[in-house]
């Protein structure tokens, strides 16, 4: 694509490359590094029910790569990219892992978009020794040694996007839509905690549908039988286009009926349409409308990349993150040895961050603000509210297990 002769990729500074360290000095593992290049492996789907969603992940990766090559890549190496399509399968995801691993030998994979593609994967990064950097907010209730959580756990998304509609909308009623796999549920779960225990309120509905679902006109009747005073949805992928699209043809208007979604990003509405959803109310810790100098930067320099009709999510920002993360645990630690990087990766920061700032913690995942946002007609999101300070990442709350 010509990427060296983008001057407007660049976030961080260009410098010529320095004088690399010895190879046997920064890889005493195997890993796919030469003395002019690194290889990294990426791993979403491009084809499948999820690639609405997780397409955007693959640009900002390959956007980040091609920034942190230009401005000198890392300990004075080119980064070189494989990558794998996930297709929207979970075994898929486990063996295209195995490959980035163990034949390619790849340095760190940016990768993974469901919790089940996650959990299927995490086994082959433990048994390998292998560096995963996912970037979805998820349902925590997981920590490991091999993996960088670069989106929210439950307490920075749902817990405070509960605490959020509860005060701002006085809501007393939910019912809670989801798509049928790990994430959706165990969400609902503690959501379902929080709402009767610590709310003190009620959850009046519960229904799961299968990933590539289209039709929702029953749990549609549902709503308007027993009128929540809120729809908590975390319906996944494609999904959402049918999801949304039905819930304005039955004449659900959400700029009355309240919809909290902690899934649908800016990626999803291009497809499901801003008229579809608009007036619906997203908790995420990115939005693409977000004013500071580093994300007008970001914008214009991804737009660039990637055409001006492309949108920005909060997982498409997040797996920006990921590169780097990698090579400031990288530089920090003066090698690529998988151990040496985990180890140098609590407390470093990322100042140059879309969403503002973050900062990795001892657990693996971020510190980050939470922002929930309307949508707009645009297909934009404006924000209404934003955590005052940063959240500490606790991927295991107590009372919610």
């Amino acid at each position: 694509m010509g990427l060296a002769g983008l001057p407007a990729l660049a976030v961080m500074p260009r410098m010529a490359f320095a004088a690399a360290p010895p190879t046997s000095a920064v890889n005493t593992t195997g890993l796919a590094v030469t003395d002019t290049e690194v290889t990294v492996g990426i791993l979403h789907s491009a084809t499948g029910t999820m690639a609405i969603s997780e397409t955007g992940s693959i640009q900002a990766e390959k956007l980040a790569i091609a920034q942190i090559n230009e401005a000198g890549g890392v300990l004075g190496r080119k980064i070189k990219v494989i990558q794998e399509d996930g297709a929207s399968d979970w075994p898929t995801f486990a063996e295209k892992a195995k490959k980035l691993l163990v034949n390619d030998h790849c340095a760190a994979v940016m990768g993974c978009w469901t919790s089940a593609s996650r959990k299927a994967a995490l086994p082959v990064f433990e048994q390998y020794n292998g560096l995963l950097y996912y970037p979805t907010f998820y349902e925590g209730l997981e920590q490991s040694k091999n993996v960088i959580y670069t989106g929210q756990e439950a307490t920075q998304q749902i817990l405070e996007s509960l605490n959020w509609v509860a005060k701002e909308k006085g809501a007393k009623t939910f019912f809670m839509i989801g798509s049928d796999y790990i994430w959706p549920r165990t969400s609902n779960k503690i959501a379902r905690k929080h709402i009767e225990n610590v709310l003190k309120t009620k959850v009046v509905g519960e229904e799961y549908f299968p990933l590539g679902h289209t039709q929702f006109n029953s749990v549609i009747n549902k709503l308007k039988l027993t009128k929540p005073d809120v729809i908590f949805a975390d319906v996944v992928g494609g999904s959402n286009v049918a999801f949304y699209k039905q819930l304005k043809a039955a004449g659900i208007d959400l700029s009355k009926q309240t919809l909290l979604t902690i899934s649908v990003t800016e990626d999803e509405i291009d497809g499901i349409g801003g008229d579809n959803i608009a007036g619906a109310y997203s908790c995420m810790k990115y939005f693409q409308s977000l004013k500071n100098p580093n994300n007008e930067k970001f914008v214009p320099a991804f737009k660039k990349m990637w055409g001006e009709k492309t949108v920005i999510g909060d997982v498409t920002q997040a797996a920006y993150l990921g590169p780097f993360l990698w090579k400031m645990a990288v530089e920090k630690a003066g090698s690529f040895d998988v151990d040496k990087v985990v180890a140098a990766s609590p407390d470093i920061e990322f100042k140059e961050a879309p969403e503002g700032y973050v900062k990795i913690h001892p657990n693996h995942h971020l510190w980050s603000k939470t922002r929930v946002a309307r949508a707009k007609l645009d297909g934009q999101f404006e924000v209404v509210y934003e955590s005052p300070s940063l959240i500490e990442p606790n991927p295991f709350p107590k009372g919610y297990q």
